[in-house]
């Protein structure tokens, strides 16, 4: 696929843009692919434009909805981020995360030899891990809290002695299924530990610890994961679980280390 005319609408701080910021930057297209950045707090609006760093420097759109306007005239559906724009067409290629990152990573990421695997455990940390988390974080009773907890803890027991007996999900080399994982466990300690009261710390499951260092310190990818844009998402785009929006000073978790 040529990706020379395509933009990336995306968010520093949601996890499920990440696959496609994370993808971009593996496959050394930040001079083929141009981005733009949406505020990190997503209101009563919806994902937003700004100034600065979030201008909308392509099409100066103030809210991501535009783009799905200017795509499908009259949209009234949702609108989520990340967005693949084709500039020549002024239209949406996708919205669709796991789609995206296939599109910039393809049989690098995704080796044909092990497709089909990938695309099982991808659906299984999807379901178990990347939307556990909110599962547990949206829970409004007692009984669903404790039960969507341990589905969650049991995926990640699950994780930690599968990357007991290997380096990545899959062998010596990082896949999709790994660059999937990395964004729910970069945000576990500050995010959905406190806020979503995941009650288990990273260094609690050292293989899993161990394998989100390595995957941080990959050239570039340490830029990807932007703290404070994190902390501001969460803890004021969630007022269910966080009514006054108060963000804590919570230091930059430390990936550099052993």
């Amino acid at each position: 696929m040529d990706l020379s005319n395509h933009h990336l609408y995306m968010s520093w701080a949601c996890p499920y843009s990440a696959r496609a910021v994370l993808a971009r930057c593996i496959m050394r297209l930040d001079d083929v692919v141009s981005m733009s950045a949406v505020n990190p707090v997503r209101g009563p609006d919806g994902w937003m434009f700004g100034d600065g760093d979030y201008a909308d420097s392509l099409n100066g759109f103030r809210r991501l909805r535009e783009a799905y306007e200017a795509t499908d005239q009259g949209y009234e559906g949702r609108v989520s981020i990340p967005v693949l724009w084709d500039r020549k067409q002024r239209r949406i290629v996708s919205t669709e995360s796991s789609e995206i990152m296939r599109m910039f990573g393809g049989d690098t990421l995704c080796p044909k030899p092990l497709r089909t695997e990938i695309d099982a455990l991808n659906a299984w940390i999807g379901e178990r891990i990347n939307d556990g988390v909110y599962d547990v974080g949206k829970a409004t009773s007692q009984p669903a809290y404790e039960r969507e907890h341990r589905k969650l803890l049991d995926a990640l027991d699950e994780l930690e002695r599968r990357l007991g007996k290997r380096r990545f999900l899959f062998g010596d080399e990082p896949v999709e299924s790994d660059w999937r994982l990395f964004p729910t466990l970069v945000r576990f300690d500050t995010v959905y530990s406190p806020l979503f009261k995941c009650t288990r710390r990273l260094a609690e499951m050292p293989n899993l610890h161990r394998h989100t260092r390595e995957l941080y310190r990959r050239p570039g990818i340490a830029a990807t994961v932007r703290h404070d844009e994190i902390l501001l998402h969460y803890y004021r785009s969630f007022p269910a679980v966080n009514p006054h929006g108060i963000v804590p000073l919570l230091a930059p978790p430390d990936f550099t280390g052993n």
